[in-house]
């Protein structure tokens, strides 16, 4: 196993407003799961790395079906398969449709004015989603969770760490 270490990029420099320093920082965790996948033999970046069954694809692959459901208002039937890839994708489709989902999202969160308002997410039950502020927050932490099991997953195929 070759060892790649490189030191952690510190916090995000951001704009001063609220919705920029949310959006900052969600973009700095999700170019870290990106990181985590790239470079990454596909065979071992979709080997389970843990008896759960967590692999590098399958981490991104949910990843971009969350953040469709929350930022984009699709949404999704059954949560556990977003984490399985598909025996055609590919770590370069995973991580262009991952790139093109943040786009998109990036777009929806820069038409909103208020993040009080509800976010994109649809309806339960006939009640609005929580409020945009509250949706940011939300995949932030999903996002970081996430990034920490890629640092490991990644880290147990090659030894690779950091960003």
């Amino acid at each position: 196993m070759s060892t790649r270490r490189q030191r952690d990029a510190g916090p995000p420099s951001t704009g001063p407003g609220e919705r920029d320093v949310l959006t900052g920082f969600l973009d700095y965790l999700r170019a870290a799961v990106a990181a985590k996948a790239e470079g990454t033999p596909e065979t071992q970046a979709r080997a389970p790395g843990v008896p759960s069954g967590t692999n590098l694809l399958g981490l991104v692959k949910h990843l971009t079906y969350v953040e469709r459901h929350w930022l984009l208002g699709h949404d999704v039937a059954d949560w556990q398969a977003t984490f399985h890839p598909a025996p055609d994708d590919t770590t370069d489709t995973i991580l262009a449709a991952y790139r093109e989902t943040i786009i998109e999202a990036n777009r929806e969160i820069a038409s909103w004015d208020d993040l009080t308002e509800p976010g994109p997410r649809p309806a339960r039950r006939g009640r609005p989603g929580p409020s945009r502020r509250w949706t940011l927050a939300h995949l932030i932490e999903e996002t970081a969770r996430h990034a920490g099991h890629a640092d490991i997953l990644r880290e147990l195929i090659d030894g690779t760490t950091g960003r």
